[in-house]
């Protein structure tokens, strides 16, 4: 397995528990069929979702649940 450097990749996603979770469901999302967005030698796919997270070329984005949203506008 690639060394990859947890700090640099903490740059990218604040915390160590994000980090997991995007890296496993982008690692699943690969082994399902979707394209690597970095080159790629035969590699694991989660070094490879790795990789992608260093290079920022995938990002942690939280969703916003219903409720959360329906407290937001009823301030405004």
């Amino acid at each position: 397995m690639a060394h990859v450097p947890i700090e640099e990749l903490l740059k990218r996603c604040s915390s160590v528990y994000k980090l997991v979770i995007l890296a496993s469901r982008r690692a699943k999302e690969i082994s399902e069929g979707a394209p690597a967005l970095v080159e790629q030698a035969p590699r694991k796919v989660t070094s490879i979702a790795l990789e992608e997270i260093l290079q920022g070329k995938v990002l942690y984005r939280p969703i916003e649940d219903d409720k959360s949203s329906k407290r937001k506008k009823k301030k405004e």
